[in-house]
């Protein structure tokens, strides 16, 4: 399938099967590059590029109320660590093992200029699931399609088993992605880059109003790259 190459919104005609269109779980969308990835562009000073995201309100959704936390690598260590390590989603983040590992992922962005910021997300003031909101066009990711000023990304997985196969997936996507929207008024799209391989993952943001726009060859992974547009914001 060949890469997005214009600046156009037209979606690729792919035909996918219903059984792929009903998967409810979402295990792990899978963030991290692999090690070696080529580095983004230079960093832009002046404070968190992608907005207070600790000052969000709540959004309302029909499992109840959904709010963003900047996750802290030393608090949510062991929280997040433990998900990592979950096969389920090793298989698409590959951050399994020691904890130091996850906790060397979450303080390169914490440490950064505000692109990328690591995020709990609670369900009625529950942990239940972990988010990396980034701005996608100061991301390698732009080189890989027609990056857009303010364009921001989702990385996401959700946390225990109990809380997949219940349709949470897309129901939180479409609230974090209101959320970005909302709280981001340069920001025309909202956008991810799962691995295609994870089903479940890309027929969550199909179900949260995301279309698939193309599929992009990213440093480990194949991704199907998924865009929401703020102006469908309304319609979806």
């Amino acid at each position: 399938m060949p890469p997005a190459d214009s600046d156009t919104e037209d979606t690729l005609d792919l035909r996918l099967p219903p059984e792929f269109l009903a998967l409810p779980g979402i295990p792990g969308e899978g963030g991290p590059r692999a090690p070696g990835a080529a580095a983004g562009p230079p960093a832009v000073r002046g404070g968190a590029l992608v907005g207070r995201i600790a000052d969000w309100a709540a959004a309302g959704t029909r499992a109840g109320a959904f709010r963003l936390v900047p996750a802290h690598a030393d608090r949510d260590l062991d929280l997040v660590s433990g998900w990592m390590n979950d096969p389920a989603v090793a298989a698409f983040w590959e951050l399994a093992g020691e904890p130091s590992l996850t906790r060397r992922h979450i303080a390169a962005q914490t440490s950064r200029d505000g692109r990328s910021v690591p995020c709990l997300g609670l369900l009625d003031g529950r942990a239940m699931s972990y988010w990396e909101i980034y701005r996608a066009d100061l991301d390698p990711l732009a080189r890989h399609y027609p990056a857009r000023p303010q364009d921001t990304g989702i990385h996401l997985l959700i946390g225990g088993g109990a809380d997949r196969g219940r349709g949470l997936g897309a129901t939180l996507i479409r609230a974090v992605a209101d959320l970005i929207l909302q709280h981001r008024p340069g920001c025309t799209r909202v956008v991810a880059e799962p691995d295609i391989r994870n089903t479940a993952s890309v027929a969550a943001f199909l179900g949260a109003g995301f279309r698939l726009s193309a599929e992009v060859p990213l440093s480990g992974k194949r991704a199907a790259l998924m865009v929401r547009d703020r102006a469908l914001r309304r319609v979806l």
